[in-house]
């Protein structure tokens, strides 16, 4: 498979020059040149298949000749070591419950080592680039900012890996009180995984790592490598669950149109969405949860796009007003909005709503979701007012609620208790680097610890 710039299709690369580079020479995304379909009885196979294993069949048809179809099974099969339930709001299981009663599913992506969604692709992408960079001398230094999820996941992928140094950029205030405390918790003293408290927005902490790779000076200087959402190794595997949970959510329903809802910031997790959908998945829509920085809610609205500054909100990881992805899903469609807009349907929500319809779920179920989560639920409802379908309900889970303990605990008014990961990382003492949002400052940095 071979990958071309977003902006230049004459630029191309391999998907491990790509996954290495992270951004076309031109500054463009990159993009898969072609994406497989298969065909019902493919996926039939693949459905019947483990999370796993799926996977690393899907996967084959993204990578080069540098991996065999024995290096992706070994890779899916470590990467993937934990569940991927669909469950109901009453805790049944998909395969537990009875398919004529449960239409409405959350599927919770947040039982890897991290707690969040962003475990799928970090683990995937920093197996995948250990197996390139196992082959070589080479070193890289992996930037990335992160609204909150993002920077743990990357810094548990990468912690403890030879010729790899990972600075991980976060907004100061920006994230929740025991995110914060697992960014800067990661590995021990000296590790190769660092935290920055970036004096500013995500923007601005989004905006240095572009301004850096966007400096080829520094970008050669110290081997800079993406591990945020414009990298296309970060993506790809985010296609991954979307095809094999709609394959066993076809199975329990058949006949039925499956509808996804994703809570939304960049835009990486509807782009692995849409990618699944190209493939085969049986997937009819996707709606999209934006808080109120909403930027591709109103595109879907209006035909415009206009992004702008972000505003902090209960839901942090989604406080993005630049959706790094939103290239990539016109690219996918031909720079056609119409085509955007048959499959994705949008709507935006105030904290005041968020914490209400948490409220709500958690009074009825005994469910407890995080603000994400809850934000996607709303858009569900919204939807299912909105059109006349019998449709299967997904809900995507992002993160686990004990990540916002704080929030959560306020506003359904119950203790959320904290998983072993966070119980372990919240003893820890901190460790972190205060930084003013300057390519200058970020640049000094670097050059005494980017070894």
């Amino acid at each position: 498979m071979n990958y071309h710039s977003h902006s230049d299709p004459k630029i191309t690369a391999s998907f491990g020059d790509a996954l290495l580079a992270s951004l076309a020479p031109d500054g463009g995304l990159w993009m898969p040149d072609e994406i497989n379909s298969f065909s019902p009885q493919e996926t039939a196979k693949l459905g019947a298949m483990s999370f796993g294993d799926c996977a690393a069949e899907l996967a084959r048809h993204f990578v080069d000749d540098r991996f065999s179809n024995e290096d992706l099974k070994a890779i899916c099969r470590d990467a993937y070591s934990f569940p991927v339930p669909l469950v109901t709001l009453d805790g049944e299981k998909l395969d537990s419950a009875t398919p004529e009663i449960a239409r409405d599913y959350i599927l919770e992506l947040f039982h890897g080592p991290t707690l969040a969604f962003k475990d799928f692709a970090a683990r995937f992408m920093g197996r995948a680039a250990s197996h390139i960079m196992s082959k070589t001398a080479d070193k890289r230094t992996i930037l990335v900012a992160t609204s909150g999820d993002t920077g743990g996941a990357i810094g548990d992928a990468f912690l403890g890996q030879d010729g790899i140094n990972v600075f991980i950029l976060f907004p100061k205030g920006g994230v929740s009180k025991i995110q914060e405390q697992q960014l800067c918790t990661m590995g021990k003293a000296g590790s190769n995984v660092k935290a920055i408290s970036i004096d500013g927005t995500f923007d601005d902490c989004q905006q240095l790592v572009k301004d850096a790779f966007a400096n080829q000076d520094m970008t050669e200087r110290y081997s800079l490598m993406s591990a945020n959402s414009i990298n296309v190794g970060r993506v790809i595997p985010q296609s991954f669950y979307y095809f094999w949970t709609s394959l066993q959510l076809k199975a329990a329903h058949p006949g039925v149109p499956i509808v996804y809802s994703i809570p939304s910031g960049n835009l990486g997790n509807l782009t692995g969405g849409l990618i699944a959908k190209k493939m085969g998945a049986p997937i009819e829509r996707f709606v999209i949860g934006n808080n109120t920085n909403d930027p591709f809610v109103d595109y879907l609205g209006t035909g415009e796009y206009t992004p702008r500054p972000s505003v902090p909100t209960l839901s942090n990881a989604m406080d993005i007003g630049r959706p790094n992805n939103f290239p990539r899903i016109l690219d996918l469609y031909d720079n056609d909005y119409n085509s955007v807009s048959e499959v994705c349907w949008g709507a935006s929500f105030s904290d005041e709503e968020t914490e209400r319809h948490m409220r709500r779920i958690f009074s009825a179920s005994g469910y407890v979701m995080c603000p994400h989560t809850a934000v996607g639920h709303l858009a569900m409802e919204a939807f299912s007012e909105d059109v006349d379908l019998d449709f299967v309900k997904v809900v995507v889970g992002t993160a686990h609620p004990a990540k916002f303990a704080d929030s959560v605990e306020r506003i359904i008014r119950e203790d959320v208790p904290l998983p072993k990961p966070l119980e372990k990382a919240m003893r820890k003492k901190k460790r972190f680097h205060i930084m003013s949002p300057s390519l200058q400052a970020l640049d000094a940095y670097l050059a005494i610890h980017a070894e």
